[in-house]
């Protein structure tokens, strides 16, 4: 019983942890989605946005892009096209063109 309660609390930790980092995952993709899909229907009718979503799940695996998307999603919220682009250039600059 004695080597089962640390093995079993290991695997219990583990497993939290891969949790919560799948979690930011699943959150960083739906970010993405959002923010592409603003930028499509506010800005270009045409723009692709299935590439935007590849180019935007990709580079968020570096943190400091990460940051910037959630800063950007968290930024363009509900406002309105307008709003969105006089408050929000600078954090959604470098995720969309």
């Amino acid at each position: 019983m004695t080597r089962v309660l640390p093995t079993l609390m290991f695997t219990l930790v583990a497993s939290l942890g891969s949790l919560l980092a799948g979690c930011g995952n699943i959150d960083n993709a739906v970010d993405c989605n959002a923010i592409c899909d603003k930028y499509k229907s506010c800005y270009d009718s045409n723009y692709d946005t299935s590439a935007c979503y590849d180019r935007c799940r990709s580079n968020s695996k570096d943190d400091k892009f990460e940051k910037s998307v959630s800063d950007c999603h968290d930024c363009i919220g509900d406002k309105s096209c307008a709003g969105a682009t006089f408050t929000c250039g600078a954090q959604c600059g470098g995720v969309v063109p």
